[in-house]
């Protein structure tokens, strides 16, 4: 069997191994986004113990201290698409930092030869290694000087999951987002969660909206505040998919919808 850990780091990646098909490695339309984007981005190594992530940090054009938000990649590592994400955040006016949780001696996502090798690898990570690197990403933002000390955590697919796992793991966060990834197992995988958590998921993607129900029950059992909305229409990933080029309608529609949403609650930080 399964611990909670495990459960919360290996069956979520293997399952968006099954799921999630789309080419995320290719996203040459979201890389040309970041190039032409005006705020400021750069690398940044965080260290703890002996390990070194690499991490990206983009900040927002505005004249006074930002709340910052904590990045989780999907599946695919930290593609194109991610950074763009996170450049995003920072043009609604927040500093955001996305940690490439694949960084090893040597290696970062864009070193994996093939979107297999990479979900492979990401589906592989242990949670003390996960949580270790998020800690180092969030302590190094949140003393920032040009953020507020507000933190708040997203993620996708995967990374979903994960932020769902990381609320119950750090008490100091504001908020998590969670888009169309799977919640807590159990009431121990809940019960230290100490902010509000809101989720994003598509009326296609069955796999994981069929779990909300058992999400909404433990949550509300431990008195924790939990808002999901169902996109109609709208399949797994609809974040990614729903702002390319050739996007569905539907998912385009849930991107714009989820978009709004987000900004509205992001502004509560």
């Amino acid at each position: 069997a399964l611990t909670g850990d495990e459960r919360l780091t290996l069956h979520p990646g293997l399952l968006c191994l099954a799921f999630c098909t789309a080419t995320a490695q290719a996203q040459n339309w979201a890389k040309e986004r970041l190039n032409k984007s005006p705020r400021h981005s750069e690398w940044i190594d965080l260290k703890h113990g002996d390990r070194t992530v690499k991490a990206f940090v983009v900040y927002p054009e505005v004249n006074e201290k930002a709340p910052a938000v904590l990045v989780i990649h999907e599946i695919f590592g930290l593609t194109d698409w991610a950074k763009n994400l996170a450049d995003e955040l920072a043009a609604a006016g927040y500093i955001a930092i996305a940690p490439d949780l694949l960084t090893a001696p040597g290696k970062d996502t864009q070193s994996y030869p093939g979107q297999d090798a990479a979900v492979k690898a990401v589906s592989a990570l242990q949670a003390p290694q996960i949580f270790a690197d998020l800690d180092a990403a969030a302590e190094y933002v949140s003393k920032l000087p040009a953020c507020n000390g507000a933190l708040a955590v997203t993620g996708f697919c995967w990374g979903g999951g994960q932020s769902f796992a990381y609320a119950n793991h750090n008490p100091k966060l504001k908020a998590a987002y969670v888009f169309y990834g799977p919640g807590p197992a159990t009431s121990a995988e809940a019960k230290g969660i100490q902010c509000p958590v809101y989720g994003f998921y598509g009326e296609e993607d069955a796999r994981i909206s069929a779990t909300i129900p058992q999400t909404k029950e433990i949550m509300k059992s431990l008195g924790k505040s939990y808002q999901p909305e169902i996109y109609a229409g709208a399949g797994h990933g609809f974040m990614r998919t729903g702002e390319a080029p050739n996007a569905e309608p539907a998912n385009r529609k849930a991107h714009d919808d989820a978009w709004a949403r987000w900004k509205s609650l992001l502004k509560t930080l």
